[in-house]
């Protein structure tokens, strides 16, 4: 693959094209009896045949040599990545956090260094999610992944992740975000050395631009922000051991070829990038805190209209003008389960106890909200302009119900004192 600088195709959903090597799209047609150059054309559908026109997701690739050559698989053991909830794990209706998860000395790639803290919901029946950490110090070299059972977004926190896709590279910093759909074949480059972060993988249906509503036509997420990478194959031969993770399980192949061999493709399934910092954040300009809906950057529908399978929700930098108002979020319940981590700064819900690195989970009727030092900070605040900066939480809040898994109970990190941050909240009723 090219070392120049990298390109992108702008917008999220669209149909793009692009090809490496000029002439190498066919015109006209998708499936030639030969392709130009004598590419395989390669179909990947990320939706039913049959899915309406406006949600249907489709590429087509031309390629090398097509998927079908590869080696047989063989069972491959990683014990830590958790596919759906445990069901034998007996969890408490209590809020939980962990401090940041440390990087663990061992040498390990991306596929090796997910940790599942927790999920919901069933892969089978394509619906849920998945919240993990990846926490890895090796690039994948001559190895490739790719999950059969659903799309994967990341979000870095410590150190920059190179993703090489089979329809091109993408590289992404902390702040910035990325989506590979479900099926697509990519590996994991750490230019920074031993990096950080956490992972959605999302079992129901694909995550997309939320309706705007009252808000009009602009604003959070614009299309024009998304990146989609432009074609590039790599030119250099010998085997490759593909990973293939597929319900619930995880196998490995041998290939004797590269699978990032794609010289040219077009469609509106494709990997995408997107900088947290052009998010258009809308907020209150008079008093009240609103719903953290307006921070939706992507959802992922259920078959209830309104409640999500997941929506993937940020706090970025932002002004807060609302008059006689407590600024941070209130104590809350909610039908929807909350599993949040921070990328870097202050929540200021939290000043105090929630880290870089660390997550937290609140499940549906768990009350929450912000501990003693932000409420008595908040209640008697100077009401002035204020910029939240340098800042970047997020969320993957679900319908369902999170279990974390063994692991994560078992971990080091567990905060088992983060319910005495609000042990000092005193009755101040004063008749």
């Amino acid at each position: 693959m090219s070392t120049e600088p990298l390109r992108y195709q702008s917008g999220f959903g669209n149909e793009y094209a692009t090809e490496a090597v000029p002439g190498a799209l066919p015109q006209g047609r998708n499936s030639p009896q030969r392709a130009p150059h004598d590419l395989y054309p390669e179909l990947i559908s990320g939706t039913a045949f049959t899915a309406p026109r406006h949600e249907n997701r489709r590429s087509w690739l031309y390629r090398r040599q097509p998927s079908v050559v590869s080696g047989r698989y063989q069972a491959y053991a990683q014990p830590y990545w958790q596919t759906g909830p445990d069901r034998e794990v007996i969890l408490a209706p209590e809020p939980l956090r962990w401090h940041p998860i440390p990087l663990e000395n061992a040498e390990v790639d991306f596929v090796d260094g997910v940790r599942t803290l927790a999920a919901n919901g069933d892969a089978e029946a394509q619906s849920g999610i998945a919240a993990h950490v990846y926490l890895a110090n090796r690039s994948m070299e001559r190895r490739a992944f790719v999950n059969a059972d659903g799309e994967m977004l990341f979000v870095p926190q410590q150190g920059r992740v190179v993703l090489t896709t089979e329809m091109g590279v993408l590289e992404l910093k902390p702040g910035e975000i990325a989506l590979v759909p479900r099926g697509v074949v990519f590996k994991v480059g750490l230019p920074d050395g031993p990096s950080r972060g956490y992972l959605c993988e999302n079992y129901g249906a694909q995550f997309r631009l939320p309706e705007l509503g009252p808000i009009g036509s602009n604003g959070l997420a614009n299309p024009r922000d998304f990146q989609a990478p432009m074609a590039a194959f790599e030119s250099d031969a010998g085997p490759y051991e593909l990973v293939k993770k597929s319900a619930g399980r995880l196998w490995r192949a041998p290939m004797k070829q590269s699978p990032f061999n794609v010289v040219a493709w077009h469609g509106n399934l494709a990997p995408v990038k997107y900088d947290t910092a052009n998010f258009m954040t809308i907020g209150s300009i008079s008093f009240d805190h609103p719903d953290p809906s307006i921070f939706t950057v992507l959802t992922s529908p259920s078959d209830t209209p309104g409640t999500a399978n997941c929506d993937f929700v940020i706090f970025p930098p932002r002004w807060l003008v609302m008059e006689d108002t407590f600024r941070p979020p209130w104590y809350h319940r909610n039908l929807m389960s909350e599993f949040m981590g921070l990328v870097y700064g202050e929540y200021d819900a939290k000043p105090g106890g929630f880290k870089p690195g660390g997550a937290s989970l609140h499940n549906a009727m768990v009350p929450h909200g912000p501990d003693e030092e932000a409420f008595e900070k908040a209640s008697s605040a100077d009401l002035k302009p204020q910029k939240l900066d340098n800042t970047l939480a997020f969320m993957f809040e679900s319908r369902y119900r999170f279990i974390p898994s063994a692991w994560a109970m078992q971990s080091p990190a567990l905060d088992t004192g983060y319910a005495d941050c609000w042990a000092g909240l005193k009755d101040q009723f004063k008749p």
